[in-house]
């Protein structure tokens, strides 16, 4: 996979088993300049008191994209890498967009000890997809973790390339009305914001830009998946 320019890859929505994934075997190796500069990165996590470590993820070596599946080559690949600024050779992370049945966005001020968008408000749950690991897996695993919820529906909206390189999957879950989030300690804030994206509060900034992208999926289409309980 080339390096992409920052912007949408592909447009869903496809449903959670419509994903399609494929694990390379060697891992990733970046350049050596840099390999050095994520060392240098988690030395500063270190530094600032963060409990962030380094160890092995996913990176998108490649992907296709049709109407009715989402075929991604996945490649093992350095944690670290996502922390270079610009250079995060194409490190895979999820994004799950959480919203109430009645339309409200669950929103969270991410701690300031965290190793990324520290200190700044997220739309849902998201974090790095583990090896082995569908990325639509990952989305429910996150909001789980983060904010002890699981989803009625679920589906994955979006592939995104962003500016430093790093590319994400983008889903959107719904959870009932009366859902009670119960954030984990990456967050110190959160809050439901209003179903219309133009209502959103000043802290909301850029991210009406990832509202509007799925304002369209505001009510469940039939490719929405209903999402089975939780094995206990």
């Amino acid at each position: 996979m080339s390096a992409s320019r920052p912007g949408i890859l592909a447009r869903g929505p496809w449903a959670a088993g419509q994903v399609e994934v494929r694990w390379l075997e060697e891992a990733f190796r970046p350049p050596d300049h840099v390999a050095r500069r994520a060392d240098e990165a988690v030395e500063g996590l270190r530094e600032r008191g963060s409990p962030a470590h380094d160890g092995m993820a996913t990176r998108l070596a490649g992907w296709r994209a049709e109407s009715d599946r989402l075929a991604l080559e996945l490649q093992p690949s350095r944690w670290a890498l996502r922390l270079v600024e610009g250079a995060a050779c194409e490190s895979l992370t999820a994004l799950c967009v959480v919203r109430s049945a009645d339309g409200r966005w669950l929103a969270g001020r991410r701690a300031p000890w965290v190793a990324t968008w520290a200190g700044r408000w997220a739309l849902g749950a998201g974090g790095a997809v583990d090896l082995g690991e569908s990325p639509s897996l990952t989305l429910s695993r996150e909001l789980q973790e983060e904010w002890s919820l699981e989803p009625e529906r679920l589906s994955v909206e979006a592939l995104v390339a962003l500016p430093n390189r790093m590319t994400m999957v983008v889903g959107l879950a719904t959870v009932a009305d009366d859902a009670v989030p119960v954030p984990d300690a990456e967050h110190d804030e959160w809050a439901w914001w209003p179903s219309d994206v133009e209502g959103w509060p000043p802290e909301a900034g850029e991210l009406r830009r990832m509202g509007r992208l799925l304002q369209a999926s505001a009510t469940p289409t039939e490719q929405d998946t209903p999402v089975p309980p939780r094995p206990q």
